[in-house]
């Protein structure tokens, strides 16, 4: 008797390989959480695990659609290239694998370049590829860059690169490496035609493509998470023997250690990416009408003095210092959310960290796009610690001196708004150069070649102050204060007693009129009755009057006149009147 063997419930065995394709379809695994995720969910969420916020990889054509305005973007030929140079083979061969990546991506390599609009903008942009051998750089690639470029250059366009490589390709060895040095020579070249050059970094950007044109990027934008570095976590831990923090070559450890400008989800990508070009390509933009509301404050009523005119003058003198360090006169942020439209900060000194204490960044004052910075003091105890009270360290300085390079190669106008006490004074902050980083800044104001406005809206304290203030214009708010040492300080050195501190306001000559008069601010922005810290509106109404006046009779001179202009003008102040 034949025994009948049970049958197994489930997809009969002719099915399952058509069931199978149809699962894989519906469902993904994430390789971070290892969820299940629905199809649609991870189209709908931009190819994001909606449980952990794990980045999937997107092929170019996905990219382009997410970032361009449209699908009607151009698709850009690219060089052919040979495919084996070197005859490589390892468990099989080099062009076998190519012949594999090619059929299963359906790309012929690990880049695609297109050109279309981004917020309007029209743009060309790059994107890699890492389904296609890990997105690695060959001879392909390093071709496509350069490609890119041209065409970025031969159509006036910014050009932006989407990157995602594990790093050089080793099957084509040194002529891998040797697209580390072509690729940036090719983006010295849009540098010289002084286009913007934007890197969005994407997860995962590694080795060559790091140690190359992925780091040399005029903005530097990240998505939320992403893993970007040099060598590989595992091998750092292998080679320093120790225990990585968890959040180590992610885009906010970048950030915070100076290398990215922004960090964004990939649903804000676009935006973000759209309001830098709009700035940067000077996109014309109508003025918003924004309401600014003073925050209440008390008054407190001055007595009237009975003292000797000679006793009011010193008096005066010190009122302006308390009316300059009121709290609730208004701060950068403040500024900016009342008289800038489209801010965009930017982060880093490219070199160790994001300093809080200076802030800059990309926006439009009454329809005119900028770069604007200025030290931000912080309000509550959270934010006060946070910005350091406003006292840049070395790498605040070194921020405004890499945007106002990026401002002079896009032709847009620099306008600062000093508040500080001063440098900040540390241990670590000597140790990572403070006076060569204010020295550096001073020096590179200087000799931009395009608008610079300078505005003392609180306290102008000494070389901190001084390292953003080198404008061709530089004005001060009626109650602001400009000097080389705080008067407590001041009177506590001369005096040998702080309590001299009105005396020596009034000795050291810090009001706006007085500086005025002295020839080393040009001009004076009248504040409404009573102070800043009264009327916010009114005042930042009658600052962008000032800066946007001034910016049309700059405006009208070439970048060598306004080199000649702000070079000379300094030169000239406080020299004695010679007959």
């Amino acid at each position: 008797m034949w025994l009948l063997k049970k049958k197994k419930p489930g997809i009969k065995n002719k099915n399952l390989e058509r069931y199978d394709s149809v699962r894989r379809l519906m469902w993904l695994k994430c390789a971070h959480c290892g969820k299940l995720v629905y199809y649609k969910d991870y189209k709908d969420n931009l190819r994001v695990c909606p449980e952990c916020n794990h980045l999937f990889g997107m092929t170019p054509k996905q990219r382009f659609d997410l970032l361009f305005d449209s699908v009607d973007y151009e698709k850009i030929n690219l060089p052919h290239v040979s495919d084996d140079p070197l005859g490589f083979v390892d468990l099989k061969p080099y062009t076998t694998r190519l012949a594999e990546a090619r059929k299963e991506t359906g790309y012929d390599d690990a880049i695609a370049v297109a050109s279309g609009a981004v917020g309007g903008v029209k743009t060309t942009m790059a994107v890699m590829n890492i389904e296609f051998n890990g997105g690695s750089m060959g001879r392909a690639v390093g071709e496509g860059i350069i490609a890119g470029v041209d065409h970025a250059i031969k159509n006036r366009e910014p050009f932006v690169i989407v990157t995602s490589s594990g790093g050089a390709r080793m099957q084509e060895n040194v002529l891998a490496l040797m697209q580390m040095a072509r690729t940036t020579s090719a983006i010295d070249k849009l540098k010289d035609a002084k286009l913007p050059y934007i890197v969005i970094l994407t997860d995962p950007t590694f080795g060559g493509v790091t140690a190359s044109f992925a780091m040399l990027g005029d903005v530097h934008i990240a998505e939320s998470g992403a893993r970007i570095g040099f060598a590989g976590r595992r091998v750092i831990e292998q080679n320093i023997r120790e225990k990585l923090p968890n959040d180590f070559q992610t885009s906010e450890y970048l950030y915070e250690h100076g290398m990215i400008d922004i960090v964004t989800t990939r649903a804000h990508l676009k935006d973000t990416l759209s309001d830098v070009l709009a700035v940067l390509m000077r996109k014309e933009h109508v003025p918003e009408i924004k309401a600014v509301v003073t925050p209440k404050t008390e008054v407190v009523q001055q007595k009237t003095s009975t003292k000797s005119k000679s006793k009011e003058e010193k008096t005066e003198a010190y009122t302006k210092v308390l009316l300059a360090r009121n709290e609730n006169r208004p701060h950068f942020l403040d500024y900016i959310n009342g008289m800038v439209d489209r801010f965009t900060p930017l982060a880093g000194d490219r070199l160790y960290a994001e300093d809080p204490a200076l802030i800059g960044g990309l926006g439009y004052i009454q329809g005119i796009p900028v770069m604007i910075m200025g030290q931000e003091k912080g309000r509550t105890i959270e934010t006060r610690q946070k910005h350091r009270f406003g006292m840049p360290n070395p790498e605040g300085y070194r921020k405004a001196a890499r945007l106002m390079r990026l401002a002079e190669k896009c032709n847009l106008p620099v306008i600062t708004l000093v508040d500080t006490t001063g440098a900040f004074a540390g241990l670590e902050a000597e140790e990572r150069g403070q006076s060569e980083a204010v020295a550096s800044s001073i020096h590179q104001g200087l000799s931009i070649k395009t608008p610079y406005i300078s505005m003392i809206v609180g306290e102008g304290g000494s070389g901190g102050a001084i390292a953003v203030a080198t404008g061709n214009t530089v004005m001060m708010l009626e109650n602001a204060i400009y000097s080389v040492i705080a008067p407590e300080s001041c009177a506590s050195i001369l005096w040998r007693d702080n309590q001299y501190k009105m005396q020596a306001a009034a000795a050291m000559k810090l009001t706006a009129s007085e500086l005025k008069e002295q020839g080393v601010i040009d001009k004076i922005v009248m504040e409404p009755a009573g102070g800043a810290h009264l009327d916010w509106a009114t005042t930042m109404d009658q600052m962008k009057d000032a800066i946007v006046s001034e910016l049309k009779v700059l405006g009208k001179m070439s970048g060598e006149e306004l080199l000649k202009q702000r070079r000379d003008k300094f030169l000239q102040m406080t020299r004695d009147n010679q007959e």
